[in-house]
């Protein structure tokens, strides 16, 4: 795992920012705190800093170079095939001097090209150059593992692992309105939107290339998937076969040549993870968190029993709120563009931790998305029926709507969900999944700025919806999952905190043998009434204690309300939500935010404090990367 940033010069006042270079990369050393180059050549300058975990000898540093020169290439990622690869390209008559992905990766582009990405099985960003044809290619993988962040001006074009390497070329900022109406609604952006306006993320499964000053893009991988058809239409023989593909993707992303681990929470996801790698690893390392002061969120328990079933060397970092709020301005401050999922603290803390005894982690992110677990889905289905439940809800509506909401309670919250299921089976499809995934509407999320965009946010409202959500198969919103919650939320989350402590996080659920399985299945095989992601728990239910199965999901709600009633309160109040240093930004309307925070400390908060951090994330961020370093 590694950063990488490139820059294209299209004059010679971009070529002037090559002297940024080195900088760009110290600003994503802790992707890589092994090793660090630079390769230049003409109008492109590629950088490079290196977390080695595969070949960790200095033969293997980057920017890697063909023998004659011809072609370089950064990388950030791994391929999990390349042993297979290799043996190919031997054939051929390359020789190696390595024993990296990176040198395998090199060559196989070198002799198959652009067509070559199809065969690679792994996450990466990479750059590609070939010096002679003078283009360029800068890919992502097929569901945005890794993130690539693109810069261009009539100057330059830039790429990198994140917007802190683009921020070392003095680059000019200009705040997009509808990514922060967007941010405000979901708390996070969703690509390929950047909090600015001459920013983007490249997409997941699409490459750019660069050639003699020119910049194209198209998708070379999209997830097939067709409403209502399947290849499996056997339930046994789909449980066969997601054994036999999960299996196998978690044996492939055991390859390493530094100490590798596992997070266990407790749940289904990473429960299967450990048991299936534990089949062909000795002495697995697995780790979890547990929550002192949450009593409700803490697993430990049942991560303990998987970790006892298969005689991992288990290790449970003890939290208390303390340590999470000792986190916070550690994950405040590494963030370069606002994103404000709060459990990203935990996974922060996690993989601190994790770090102190493995260098790369196995996780169960992504099975959520692709099989069905969250319990918006289950909402999703019951909205859908049509039936007693929904009509007895939506006669309760007034009601709901006057008791008090807090995700801080239990009653709290169920009361919450209530409001929102009234409010959303009167909606169709789409517009339904587009509330439920945000934390406000459209319309209070607007109520933050002072001069929003409405025909560009809705424009882009349209864009990043897929027509799979207006199809009565429950895959379409799945689907939609993947394509923005997945990559845009879940993976962000798990890429910064993770790689913010210099931890490689591999997650076997997002082969892209496992996910085209997935829409090869009919909904029923993952959710019905009472069971979300039933072809996993069924096929792995003898893989583990019977007591994984017996208990409700819980996901983690950082403690903000009481933080924000109580450590947090003057800080917040003097630094991020003063009315004088709001008013002087002229960005946001003031009365809006003074009745949140009127909201904040009422007797009900509903979701005030979700929208409170979202708002203290934006404002460091503000103050940290715009209001001081903006190019005007």
């Amino acid at each position: 795992m590694c950063g990488i940033v490139g820059i294209f010069a299209k004059d010679e006042t971009g070529k002037l920012n090559f002297s940024n270079l080195n900088g760009a990369i110290d600003a994503l050393h802790s992707r890589g705190p092994d090793s660090k180059g630079v390769f230049i050549n003409e109008n492109i300058g590629l950088g490079h800093t290196r977390l080695s975990i595969i070949d960790t000898s200095d033969s293997a540093k980057q920017p890697f170079s063909s023998p004659n020169q011809r072609y370089t290439l950064v990388f950030n990622g791994e391929i999990y095939n390349y042993k297979e690869l290799r043996k190919a390209l031997k054939k051929k008559g390359y020789t190696f001097k390595t024993s990296s992905d990176t040198e395998v990766l090199l060559f196989h582009l070198i002799e198959f090209g652009e067509a070559g990405i199809h065969d690679l099985n792994g996450f990466f960003g990479f750059a590609f150059y070939d010096r002679e044809k003078q283009e360029t290619i800068v890919v992502r993988d097929r569901f945005g593992i890794k993130p690539i962040h693109i810069y261009e001006d009539k100057h330059q074009l830039i790429f990198a692992s994140e917007m802190k390497a683009i921020f070392q070329f003095n680059v000019s900022k200009n705040i997009n309105a509808s990514s922060l109406q967007l941010y405000f609604k979901f708390n996070y952006i969703p690509q390929p939107l950047s909090i600015l306006e001459n920013c983007k993320k490249l997409q997941p499964g699409e490459l750019l290339i660069w050639k003699k000053g020119k910049v194209t893009t198209r998708k070379y991988y999209t997830l097939s998937y067709i409403p209502g058809k399947y290849n499996f239409s056997d339930y046994k023989k789909a449980q066969f076969k997601l054994r036999e593909l999960l299996e196998e993707s978690v044996s492939k992303r055991l390859v390493s040549d530094v100490p590798i681990g596992a997070f266990l929470s407790g749940g289904i996801d990473s429960s299967v993870i450990t048991a299936l790698a534990s089949r062909h690893t000795k002495n697995l390392n697995t780790f979890s968190i547990g929550y002192k002061d949450e009593p409700l969120f803490d697993e430990t328990k049942y991560a303990k029993l998987v970790a006892e079933k298969y005689k991992t060397n288990h290790t449970v970092f003890e939290l208390k709120n303390d340590d999470l709020y000792k986190q916070l301005h550690k994950v405040l401050e590494y963030n370069d563009e606002p994103f404000a999922d709060s459990s990203g603290l935990a996974v922060n803390i996690l993989s601190m931790h994790t770090r102190e005894k493995a260098t790369v982690a196995l996780s169960g992110d992504g099975a959520d998305e692709i099989f069905s677990g969250y319990n918006k889905h289950k909402a999703e289905l019951l909205a859908r029926k049509n039936g007693l439940k929904n009509k007895i809800v939506s006669a309760g509506r007034p009601l709901w709507k006057i008791l008090p909401k807090s995700r801080n309670s239990k009653i709290g919250n169920f009361n919450r969900q209530l409001l929102r299921f009234a409010d959303g089976i009167k909606k169709g499809n789409t517009e339904r999944y587009w509330d439920w995934a945000g934390i406000l509407k459209d319309k209070q999320a607007a109520d933050f700025l002072l001069n929003p965009n409405p025909f560009k946010f809705q424009s882009d409202k349209k864009t990043l919806l897929s027509p799979a959500l207006e199809s009565n198969d429950f895959n379409g919103v799945l689907y939609q999952d993947v394509n923005q919650v997945l990559v845009s939320d879940m993976l962000t989350k798990v890429d910064l905190n993770s790689m913010s402590n210099s931890l490689e996080v591999r997650v076997p659920f997002l082969d892209h043998n496992v996910v085209e399985f997935a829409f090869q299945i009919p909904q029923e095989f993952k959710i019905q009434e009472g069971i979300k992601k039933k072809i996993l728990q069924e096929t792995f239910k003898n893989d583990l204690p019977d007591e994984l199965f017996k208990r409700p999901k819980h996901g983690f709600e950082v403690p903000l309300l009481k933080w924000f009633r109580g450590d947090l309160e003057q800080e917040i109040k003097s630094n991020y939500l003063n009315r004088e240093f709001i008013e002087e930004q002229k960005l946001f309307n003031w009365n809006y935010i003074n009745d949140l925070i009127k909201k904040l400390y009422s007797s009900n908060p509903e979701d005030s404090a979700a929208s409170i951090w979202a708002f203290i994330v934006f404002q460091h961020w503000w103050k940290k990367w715009y209001k001081e370093s903006t190019k005007l």
